[in-house]
C-alpha cells in the first residue's frame, strides 16, 4: 500500500463547492482506500491506497464528488515520494524565513515548454517563480499571495492547465502526513 494527497482544487471558498471534511473522509473511505485524513478545510486528503495510477485515484474521487455531492471539483494526485520530492525541490525555502510568502501550485499536467517560457508576473509584480515539470514554486518577497494578481487563476490562463495552490506551511505538513 502506497500513500497520497488529493488536492482538491476551490472548495470551501465562499458560499460555493461547500464540502465539509467527514463528507470528503466517507467519500475517499468508500472508495476502498485506507486511513483517511483530512489537513485543514481546503481539501487535503490524505490516504493510503493499493492503487498505484495517479490519474485514477484522482478521476475516482473527482467522480464520487459529482455522483454524491453534485459538484464538479479537479482533483490532483501526488504520492508520498513526489510531494517529499517538492518539499525538498523548493529552490526559494532556503531564502524566505516566512513560510507564508512561499506557495507552491500544483499542476495537473506538464505545460507546454513555450507557456512556461512565456510566463510573466502580471505588472511588474515582486514575484520569483519556478516551474518544474507539475509543480510551480512561487515566492513572493515583498508581500503575500493574497494582493498579488499572480494567482491560481492566472497560472492556469497563462499555462493552459488546471492547477490548485497551497501553501508551503500546508506542503510541509501534507508531505509529513503522508509519510507516515
Amino acid at each position: 500500500m502506497d500513500r497520497y494527497v488529493a488536492l482538491l482544487r476551490g472548495i470551501n471558498l465562499g458560499a460555493t463547492n461547500r464540502i465539509g471534511m467527514a463528507d470528503l473522509r466517507r467519500l475517499v473511505s468508500a472508495l476502498g482506500h485506507h486511513d483517511v485524513q483530512t489537513y485543514l478545510q481546503s481539501g487535503n486528503v490524505v490516504f493510503g491506497s493499493d492503487t498505484s495510477d495517479a490519474k485514477r485515484l484522482a478521476a475516482g474521487i473527482e467522480q464520487v464528488i459529482a455522483d454524491e455531492l453534485g459538484l464538479t471539483v479537479p482533483v490532483l494526485v501526488r504520492s508520498a515520494r513526489e510531494l517529499a520530492a517538492v518539499v525538498d525541490k523548493n529552490p526559494y525555502a532556503g531564502r524566505e524565513a516566512d513560510p507564508t510568502r512561499l506557495l507552491v501550485a500544483f499542476l495537473r499536467t506538464t505545460p507546454k515548454p513555450s507557456s512556461v517560457d512565456a510566463l510573466t508576473a502580471p505588472g511588474g509584480e515582486s514575484v520569483a517563480f519556478t516551474v518544474v515539470r507539475r509543480e510551480a514554486y512561487l515566492h513572493f518577497p515583498d508581500g503575500g499571495y493574497g494582493r498579488s494578481k499572480f494567482t491560481n487563476a492566472y497560472l492556469e490562463k497563462k499555462l493552459g492547465v488546471v492547477a490548485t495552490t497551497r501553501n508551503w506551511k500546508s506542503v510541509r505538513a501534507l508531505s509529513e502526513l503522508a509519510a507516515g
